[in-house]
């Protein structure tokens, strides 16, 4: 894991000199003006240049596409504009399977995917060291591994899966992103499963992005490791969601990896991932997610955690609570499967006869 004083990280991969890099994007400085109105020509001089317009000027493809807090969601629609525009966008496939499915998600990416996309996998962008599946990796490591994909500090960021849920693995990384310091990041709502449903285009080509500079500084309050959800037990510092299924939760249904019981963390929520996803396989309204949450007795105007059985699909929490407003989910990194393999008896709930309880 990284240090714990926190720095940034940026990977040059030998690109010439830019100008200072301010949030993600590239910054010139400009003169101090001394009136309102000789700031706001400036402002939209700013703007102007960079390619991007304010939220309040317009919601078109190109004032999202360098925008540093893009919108969380973006549609098909949307995402079809932009790549048309080609603008500084950067499509990722980050499809990921539990292995019980058999399915190879690289492999079917090489058959089909958004044209322009890379692969994004979350089995390499991780720290190797740990004997827990896909933890999250170094700053170092993360900066090369966007950098390598072609990812800047001004790049626009939208991923997606494959899954038939129309997300699964992909808000995982949204959120690493965000987590690392990135907030030009969009999930395309529906995945490809809406994006082919429409009938728009997919390629088989393989696409080789030029690399580029990325910057990765990790907000450490975004990640909790076990000693701190150990003492949140008594503390009570922050509420926690399960996003795993409720019969999984509850103890009655079997983990998907080996030597690990079903349960939960005493005083946490279930919140399946799936319940925030309508048929269609879209994120629900807000409104909707707000009543979700308040269903399940979470009060989004406090800290919040999420885990699930690796951190995957605890993201869909991170994600149906920044749709919500929340300022930011922290997500349990070694989920159930370390919980279960660290913790004491009495600190495993399951209602499932021959767990441990």
């Amino acid at each position: 894991m990284p240090r714990d004083r926190p720095c940034s990280v940026t990977r040059h991969h030998s690109l010439p000199a830019v100008a200072r890099s301010v949030g993600g994007r590239v910054a010139r400085r400009s003169p101090s003006l001394p009136s309102t109105f000789g700031t706001a020509l400036c402002f939209l001089f700013f703007f102007t240049k960079l390619g991007a317009w304010p939220a309040c000027l317009g919601s078109s493809a190109a004032s999202l596409t360098m925008a540093h807090q893009a919108r969380a969601l973006v549609t098909s629609k949307w995402l079809a504009e932009a790549a048309k525009a080609q603008g500084k966008v950067r499509v990722l496939d980050t499809s990921w399977y539990l292995p019980k499915l058999r399915r190879n998600a690289k492999s079917e990416f090489q058959k089909r995917h958004i044209a322009g996309a890379s692969f994004f996998d979350i089995d390499r962008c991780c720290d190797r060291t740990s004997p827990l599946d896909h933890m999250l990796p170094s700053e170092e490591a993360f900066a090369d591994y966007a950098g390598d994909l072609g990812v800047g500090g001004d790049t626009h960021v939208v991923v997606y899966d494959a899954s038939e849920f129309g997300a699964f693995s992909a808000p995982r990384v949204w959120w690493m992103f965000r987590a690392f310091g990135h907030g030009a990041v969009s999930l395309l709502d529906g995945g490809l499963r809406g994006w082919l449903r429409e009938g728009r285009p997919v390629s088989d080509a393989r696409v080789r992005p030029a690399p580029r500079r990325f910057q990765a500084s990790l907000n450490r309050a975004w990640v909790r490791g076990y000693g701190q959800m150990l003492d949140n037990l008594h503390a009570e510092e922050f509420q926690v969601v399960d996003a795993r299924p409720t019969r999984r939760f509850r103890g009655l249904d079997a983990e998907p990896r080996d030597n690990t019981e079903p349960g939960h963390i005493p005083g946490s929520v279930s919140v399946p991932f799936d319940s925030f996803l309508s048929p269609s396989g879209h994120f629900l309204p807000r409104e909707q997610l707000r009543a979700l949450f308040a269903r399940a007795g979470v009060d989004l105007r406090r800290p919040l955690c999420a885990s699930c059985g690796s951190s995957v699909t605890a993201c869909h929490v991170a994600l149906a609570a920044h749709e919500c407003g929340h300022p930011g989910v922290s997500v349990y990194d070694g989920g159930w499967s370390e919980w279960y393999a660290r913790a004491a008896p009495e600190h495993v709930v399951s209602e499932g006869r021959g767990k441990r309880l």
